[in-house]
């Protein structure tokens, strides 16, 4: 017969066999858990090595073709432009870097650049729209009527900033005396909407060059007032080209804006890789097919048509 102390000598018994096999199974475990870890380590750490050796080579690629477009943009551009004027409008966001490549490559293609207009933050904010209306509706030239349908406030403004600061498409006369385009010019930079330097004069063509984006604008707005400020503006002249980096054709970008607008990218010529070589050529030759009629939608990003003028499309 066993007794109690036996029967409870063989439970303890029992329950220490079965601590030591947890013990020795989870040590087993955990080697081989670890084992596999370090091995995936490895592969991953193999992997990523590989993906920035394959990223530096085409980093190099890219600076490269970089330097080849700028080498032989100026075979590529000579006349393109020639004794043809420049407008260009920059947004708040617009890289100093890509305006001065872009007005340097004007010059390159026998072009000049009459005046610089540049976007206030205020500007671009719907919640002024209401002063902004107000303040074009004040100093509409004399014998400038504004379209019906440009009511937003990137519309209307594009419409009476285009009447001044563009000649007239039919005859590349201005379209108001310079005391009307000063009246203008002055009254929005005085409303804290617009900003310039020097003298403005009318230009044949527009370049409206933007940026990456606004992170602080956040009612999402901001990218559609700017497509329909250059789509009102290219309306009012021979030709306008909205430029801008990779981002600014995604989401609700400005690019992305306009071309998902089907009427405005039928006539507005939209580049979204202007912060390479490439995109700055070919902001330049499309204010060229501007002047012949044409439009296009160019760059690398979302809506692209096709990679530069003249380019097939993919």
């Amino acid at each position: 017969m066993i007794s109690m102390r036996q029967h409870a000598i063989s439970i303890a018994a029992i329950f220490l066999a079965l601590a030591i096999g947890v013990v020795l199974g989870s040590g087993l475990l955990s080697d081989g858990m670890l084992s596999g870890l370090r091995d995936d380590k490895t592969e991953l750490q193999d992997e990523i090595e590989n993906l920035n050796q394959t990223n530096n080579r085409l980093g190099e690629q890219l600076t490269a073709a970089d330097g080849f477009d700028s080498a032989v943009s100026d075979r590529i551009l000579r006349g393109a432009l020639a004794q043809r004027s420049v407008v260009v409008v920059t947004t708040p966001d617009a890289d100093p870097g890509e305006l001065d490549g872009i007005q340097r490559l004007v010059g390159q293609a026998g072009g000049s650049i009459s005046g610089r207009i540049s976007l206030t933050p205020s500007f671009v904010d719907a919640a002024n729209g209401d002063q902004l209306r107000t303040l074009v509706t004040n100093v509409i030239p004399a014998g400038v009527q504004l379209r019906t349908g440009a009511v937003d406030q990137g519309s209307i403004a594009g419409d009476l900033l285009g009447s001044v600061l563009l000649l007239n498409p039919q005859t590349a006369q201005p379209q108001t005396t310079p005391q009307e385009r000063m009246l203008a010019l002055d009254t929005l930079r005085g409303g804290g909407f617009i900003d310039f330097d020097g003298n403005v004069a009318p230009g044949q063509l527009a370049v409206v060059l933007t940026g990456d984006g606004d992170p602080e604008n956040t009612s999402g707005n901001r990218g559609a007032v700017i497509a329909r400020f250059a789509g009102a503006l290219d309306s009012r002249g021979a030709g306008t080209v909205l430029a801008g980096p990779p981002a600014a054709a995604e989401g609700n970008g400005p690019i992305a804006v306009a071309r998902a607008d089907a009427a405005m990218s039928a006539v507005l010529s939209t580049v979204d890789d202007v912060d390479r070589a490439a995109g700055r050529i070919t902001t330049v030759l499309a204010l060229q097919q501007q002047l012949d009629g044409g439009a296009g939608r160019y760059g690398t990003g979302p809506g692209a048509a096709a990679v530069t003028v003249g380019a097939p499309q993919p």
